[in-house]
């Protein structure tokens, strides 16, 4: 039986919320705030602390750990990622509030404010009755996202140290920066972390698994018009707002963020700006499959050469940019790494919730550098805002669930799990 020691996880997570990691997709440092080099820093010293090996990459400001394996099976590495910054949310003088036993009803978060994270809003508060609810204080964010990931974590870590009958292999742990802006991980140097697979320990509640994410591009059209004196405009003017507006009407209506769900892609629009005389417009594709990912691009293509046709010159230039490409392609090569997560949701008795993830983790930048990484899932709620809530409880259950599985790999050793996906 795992002992999971609450109390150390529950230290950590509030000791770290207090760390203002906010990231800071306008700053060209590595990492994009001092604040998370502070945390990673402290992260690498705790682990050193627990008997780990650790170390700080100043190139790319992760902290990273390894554990020797235990085990006298011949088992591969396998590796853990949880991220440091947190979103673009207040963040300085993060408070965590305790509510010991909590009691399932709203929760007064500041009363001279009269912030209060009620149950009619939020129903699955009243699920966590009796456990040890941490909030805001209603005035920042809390940081769940995804220090509940790094918490839960250092308690696995701290189990398998603790109790060494607990038989596994060798695991390498990564704590990360600038996950929030999508350029942590990109800079991750792979061949710091020899594991054939990993997961990330990211958004979700116990059971979520994630192995399919969106493919994703971005588009930019960029319209030239002819400006003129309006009183002389009669068959002079091009108007590039007027393009740019035609433009967008002439996308698919129904395939946008706002009528599309599950599997389902979409083109967004999420930036417009222009004048007579230049306009740009600013889209995002998605889609999980790879076939319905290409027309989309291809539809934008095809629609920028209509629109030249009716001019003697180029009056519409697309800049297409691949953003990042569904892991599950990789991942479905090697099933192994799901069944084996889910099994340890079954021997835990978790009911597994695996859900496509409209939208992309550190994992999509990892698994493209030859480490195939799935995500599970951290138990917080409510991220990037002043109702971020976790339990203690549920962060044990993210401890849990790496312990088990970490033995489950060793179990498994010779007679892998390999039932294709779905």
């Amino acid at each position: 039986m795992t002992e999971i020691d609450p109390d150390f996880i529950e230290t950590k997570f509030i000791e770290y919320c207090r760390y203002n990691t906010r990231s800071d997709a306008s700053s060209q440092e590595v990492p994009s705030t001092p604040g998370q080099v502070k945390l990673a820093k402290q992260v690498v010293q705790d682990l050193a602390k627990l008997g780990l090996k650790s170390w700080y990459n100043a190139a790319n400001g992760y902290a990273l750990g390894f554990l020797a394996g235990n085990s006298s099976a011949d088992v591969s590495a396998i590796g853990f990622f949880a991220h440091l910054d947190t979103a673009d949310y207040p963040a300085e003088g993060v408070a965590p509030q305790v509510h010991p036993d909590y009691d399932g009803q709203d929760v007064v978060l500041n009363a001279a404010k009269e912030i209060v994270l009620r149950t009619a809003e939020f129903p699955e508060l009243r699920k966590l009755q009796g456990q040890r609810l941490i909030t805001t204080d209603g005035t920042t964010l809390l940081g769940a996202d995804d220090k509940a990931g790094v918490a839960g974590l250092f308690g696995a870590l701290k189990a398998l140290v603790d109790q060494p009958e607990l038989k596994h292999g060798p695991i390498y742990v990564a704590f990360g920066p600038d996950e929030e802006i999508g350029q942590g991980a990109k800079r991750f140097d792979a061949g710091e972390f020899p594991v054939e697979f990993a997961y990330t320990l990211d958004n979700g509640q116990p059971g979520d698994i994630e192995y399919e994410t969106f493919n994703a591009a971005q588009a930019v059209v960029e319209f030239t018009g002819t400006a003129v004196h309006p009183g002389d405009a009669y068959g002079l003017m091009v108007n590039a707002a007027s393009l740019a507006n035609e433009f967008a009407a002439a996308l698919p209506r129904d395939e946008v963020p706002e009528k599309s769900q599950g599997k389902e892609g979409f083109i967004m629009l999420v930036k417009q700006s222009g004048t007579v005389d230049q306009a740009e417009l600013q889209f995002i594709i998605r889609d999980f499959d790879e076939q319905l990912f290409a027309q989309k691009k291809q539809f934008l293509t095809d629609l920028t050469a209509k629109f030249n046709a009716r001019f003697d010159q180029p009056r519409v230039k697309l800049t297409l940019k691949e953003q990042y490409a569904n892991i599950g392609t990789a991942i479905k090569q090697n099933p192994y790494i799901v069944n084996l997560a889910l099994d340890t949701y079954r021997k835990l008795g978790l009911t597994p919730n695996i859900t496509p993830f409209r939208g992309g983790t550190d994992g999509n930048f990892l698994t493209a550098k030859g480490i195939p990484a799935p995500n599970l899932f951290n138990a917080g709620s409510n991220f990037h805002g002043k109702y971020e809530y976790v339990t203690v409880e549920g962060m044990q259950v993210v401890a849990e669930t790496v312990v088990t599985l970490c033995q489950e790999h060793v179990l498994q050793t010779g007679q892998r799990n390999e039932q294709p996906l779905a």
